[in-house]
């Protein structure tokens, strides 16, 4: 029994080598394993699962369903999580790939074990711009409204909402974008968990803590890069392994 789980791939037109990797991924490990997780940033942006109607400007989305489906088809159960960047992702999407959506924060049992699951954005809060910019962004009301719009609108929307997050980051402290670790033993102590895994920091880590007066542990899993990917492994009753490994053709 194994299980793999990813997070922050951001795939887009513009880096062709991360998407090609990951179809590599799906087919050379991820096949091999019982079940993978995505924990949020599949997409460095989402604008609506009608993006599938309209391969001709989207073949990157056609290219990843039909990966994915290859590899639920296979037999590996597929589960998904929202990102920051892909906050739309929809039914659709799910079901063109034989994927379950999970909902954000998510505890499952991996390797005998509670473990709790999460994109990772929700525990930054330190960064209070960006919180007041997710509990829009999250708001059922809001993306109704925005998946309302036409599809070169949504287009430019998403175009525009990347530069801002660039510059805006670029302004801000470090630690501001990091976890706040209150926060962190928050959301384990309310899951019963003394295991927490999930990505959006892009500081890949495994940190080894004390929650309410017990040994924990917080992987932190990797963005994709055109040389190289990061997974979470768990297999049988081992502990969880963060795991960085080279894409094909780097």
């Amino acid at each position: 029994m194994s299980t793999l789980l990813i997070a922050d791939l951001h795939l887009h037109p513009s880096a062709p080598e991360i998407t090609e990797g990951f179809l590599a991924y799906l087919t050379n490990s991820a096949s091999q394993a019982d079940a993978l997780y995505i924990l949020g940033d599949l997409f460095d942006a989402w604008i609506g699962d009608d993006i599938l109607d309209t391969p001709e400007i989207a073949p990157l989305a056609t290219q990843v369903v039909e990966g994915l489906k290859a590899l639920t088809d296979g037999g590996t159960r597929l589960y998904l999580m929202h990102g920051n960047r892909d906050f739309l992702l929809g039914s659709r999407f799910a079901d063109a790939c034989g994927a379950t959506l999970l909902p954000d924060a998510y505890q499952v049992e991996l390797g005998g074990k509670p473990v709790l699951l999460m994109h990772g954005d929700s525990l930054c809060t330190g960064d209070k711009a960006y919180m007041a910019f997710r509990a829009q962004a999250r708001d059922p009301q809001w993306q109704a409204q925005v998946l309302a719009m036409p599809l070169e609108a949504r287009l430019e929307l998403a175009k525009s909402l990347r530069q801002q997050s660039g510059e805006a980051n670029s302004n801000k402290a470090e630690e501001i974008m990091d976890v706040t670790p209150e926060e962190v033993d928050r959301a384990m102590i309310e899951h019963d968990v003394a295991t927490l895994i999930h990505g959006h920091t892009h500081r890949p880590a495994v940190h080894v803590l004390e929650v309410d007066g017990q040994p924990a542990r917080r992987l932190v899993l990797g963005d994709w890069q055109p040389q190289r990917g990061w997974e979470v492994r768990i297999e049988a009753e081992r502990p969880p392994q963060l795991l960085e490994f080279p894409l094909p053709g780097a």
